[in-house]
């Protein structure tokens, strides 16, 4: 009776071990997605993007900002730039989980080209970048042959992007 008893304690301490393993591979999964929710390569966001239209400005950085582009997206890094036109233009660039105000080399008062495309998010005309190039510096977040958003490559695919830069 007591190997019966110590065999149900052993399966039962097993089943625990391993439900608890899986709560937290879940939980790191759902966090992560958390922090690019709504950025997903297929996802409504990013399907605004048309790199058949891509466009490009010369500018002042003005501000540099978290915007949440879409109602229950995670946030995103933007730039306001000031164009020559006098003009503001708010820049989409990506999710913070991704660069950060302090992961780029940019900041208010740089000349900044940005390349991308326009969007209208919420009846607001927005610039969903793709490059920002200051100097011989550039932040670029897609490819510009078809907007593939770099948040959603594989480590590897990341790495050979930012190797040809």
């Amino acid at each position: 009776m007591f190997t019966r008893n110590r065999n149900i304690q052993i399966g039962l301490g097993v089943v625990l071990i391993v439900g608890l393993c899986l709560l937290g591979f879940e939980s790191g999964i759902t966090g992560e997605n958390r922090a690019m929710s709504g950025w997903e390569l297929n996802g409504p966001y990013n399907k605004l993007y048309k790199a058949s239209e891509m466009d490009s400005f010369k500018g002042t950085v003005v501000d540099i900002k978290e915007v949440v582009p879409l109602p229950g997206m995670s946030p995103g890094l933007a730039l306001e730039v000031s164009e020559s036109k006098g003009e503001t233009i708010t820049v989409h660039l990506c999710p913070i989980s991704f660069e950060n105000r302090k992961s780029i080399r940019i900041k208010k008062g740089d000349k900044v080209k940005v390349a991308g495309a326009w969007a209208e998010i919420g009846k607001k005309d927005v610039f969903m970048g793709s490059k920002v190039t200051k100097g011989d510096y550039s932040l670029k977040v897609r490819l510009t042959k078809d907007g593939t958003p770099f948040w959603t490559m594989t480590p590897s695919q990341l790495a050979k992007e930012r190797q040809d830069q």
